[in-house]
Order: C-alpha cells, then sequence, then structure tokens
C-alpha cells in the first residue's frame, strides 16, 4: 500500500470548508473495520485513508503551516501503513471506571504476546500472531492505545481473502481470554486492504485550485498577510518567519522588526476605521509567532 504524500494533505484554510464532510466519510469507512474482542478491547484496522484523515486532523488541531512539520506528522503515520500481505491495527484497550484504568492495564501487561488473527479451524487452524510495535512497549507497564500489525505470508493472505475459511481475532492472555469471529463485512474491506489501494475519501483535485493568501509586506524576519479565508476584507497578519511561539526566544531584531509592522498596519487601519482591534498568537502550542490586527467590531 502507498504510503500518505505531502501532496494529498491540503492546508488549514481548505480543510476548514471540507472538515464536516470528510470526517463523515471517514466515519462511514471505518464502520467496517472496527471490531470489538471482548467488553475491553476494540481493534480498528488501519489504511492509507483512516491515516490520512489522522495526519489531516493533527495538522488541523495543531494549526501546523510548516511543511517540515507537516511532513512530520506524515513520516510518522506513515508507519503505520500496512504493507504487502498485511494489516494494520490500532488496538484501544477501554476501561472506562477511571480509578481502575491503571489496575486493569497492569493486569493486562505482556498482552502484546497473546493477540492473534486466526485462520481455519481445528486441526487446519493457522495463527498470526500480532507484532505490537515495539517503541511502545515498557516492561513494567502498558498504555491504552498500542499500534499492531499481522504480517502474512501470501498462503494465509489467499485463505484470509477465502470467505470460506473461518476467521477469528483471539486473545488468550490470563487476565483477558476473548475470541470474536470477523464479520463479513469487516473480511470484505479487510481484505481490499491486502490486495489494493482503498479509494481516495478526499479528492484534492476535485477542491480546485487553492485560494492563496496576499502577501502585504515581506521583510527579514516577519511577513504579512491579507489571509483569503478572511471573515472581512480588512484583516491582516503579521508573522514571524521563523518557526516557534516562545517570545521569550524570540530575537530583538525579529521583535524590532514585527512592532514596527505592526504599528504600520495598526496604524493604516485606524486611520479607516477610527481604531482597530488585535489577537496575538503565543505559547509552544503555536507554530510561529503571530499577530492579528482587525477592524473594531460593529
Amino acid at each position: 500500500m502507498r504510503p500518505v504524500s505531502s501532496s494529498e494533505i491540503i492546508g488549514l484554510d481548505r480543510y476548514q470548508n471540507i472538515r464536516s464532510r470528510y470526517r463523515e466519510a471517514v466515519i462511514r469507512h471505518k464502520a467496517d473495520r472496527r471490531l470489538s474482542v471482548g467488553e475491553k478491547v476494540t481493534l480498528v484496522f488501519e489504511d492509507r485513508e483512516t491515516l490520512r484523515f489522522q495526519i489531516q486532523e493533527m495538522v488541523w488541531i495543531e494549526r501546523i503551516s510548516d511543511p517540515a512539520k507537516v511532513q512530520n506528522e506524515i513520516d510518522v503515520y506513515n508507519e503505520l501503513v500496512p504493507g504487502a500481505n498485511e494489516l494494520s491495527a490500532t488496538l484501544y484497550i477501554e476501561i472506562t471506571d477511571t480509578p481502575q484504568i491503571r489496575p486493569e492495564l497492569d493486569r493486562l501487561i505482556g498482552i502484546d504476546e497473546h493477540v492473534a488473527l486466526v485462520l481455519g479451524a481445528d486441526s487446519d487452524e493457522d495463527v498470526v500472531g500480532a507484532r505490537f510495535d515495539p517503541k511502545q512497549m515498557e516492561e513494567d507497564r502498558i498504555s491504552a492505545v498500542q499500534y499492531i500489525r499481522f504480517v502474512m505470508t501470501q498462503d494465509q493472505a489467499d485463505r484470509f481473502a477465502d470467505p470460506s475459511q473461518p476467521l477469528r481475532i483471539r486473545i488468550d492472555h490470563p487476565n483477558y481470554a476473548q475470541e470474536v469471529v470477523v464479520p463479513e463485512t469487516t473480511r470484505a474491506s479487510l481484505t481490499l486492504t491486502l490486495s489494493e489501494d482503498p479509494a481516495p475519501l478526499l479528492d484534492v483535485d476535485e477542491l480546485g485550485p487553492a485560494i492563496e493568501d496576499e502577501l502585504l509586506h515581506q521583510g527579514t524576519h516577519v511577513r504579512a498577510l491579507r489571509p483569503a479565508n478572511r471573515p472581512g476584507p480588512d484583516l491582516a497578519i503579521v508573522e514571524a518567519l521563523e518557526s516557534g511561539g516562545d517570545l521569550a526566544a524570540a530575537t530583538p531584531e525579529l521583535l524590532r522588526e514585527a512592532l514596527a509592522v505592526v504599528q504600520r498596519f495598526a496604524a493604516e487601519m485606524s486611520r479607516v476605521h477610527g481604531h482597530c482591534r488585535f489577537q496575538t498568537d503565543l505559547g509552544s502550542e503555536v507554530d510561529r509567532l503571530r499577530w492579528q490586527i482587525h477592524p473594531p467590531r460593529r
């Protein structure tokens, strides 16, 4: 299965316009790829479309616009894209009683050796053990979210695709023994994963060309933009060219230039509207220092 490429991830401005219908499409797609194994464990089988959505959501939630940081998110999630004759899944250990979360998770230490995909039955049974992500594993504790793979031979993949062959997910941990038959709809969806890339749930080409922000000023350390998706005609944004939202770490040169540019656009807006409003984006959770200059509220 092909990894997700940067050309398939759209920017914040375009994504906000299609996010709701994209989420609905992903929810429908995941419905046949979610499997409960008893009351406490759920598997959600991933493909490049479910992972592409997770990348898109991380970019949206974290407000990431720096191409290098977007690529970093892509690289992280591409590690979960299934390879040839592989299934990739996110395993959730679901414990709703908050005080019991840690004790229950501790009871399931070692579960990485007890999850399997089972092909056939009785003497014809063929067990494909789940491979857990070693970067997540610790000797004395586990997390409630685990990334796993089922790596099959070609013969096993052929049996998986044969609906006449029994197919189950088994967990035989001493403290949690559960087995579930994989439903036909889930099996059909996963069989496609073994044979081809999924159909795109978000077609970048259908969105049309992105509307570009208007560049108002380009300096040594900052630039000023009029966003394409602005709520009104006069919003101006002054932002640092360097990444990082920590004001204390900003250089004096950057701050001097930023203040001069902010003053310039504030003066222009005040001449038109009488006064203006400011919003400042600072802190470790933003990708860069940013000042928004708004006209007054009406």
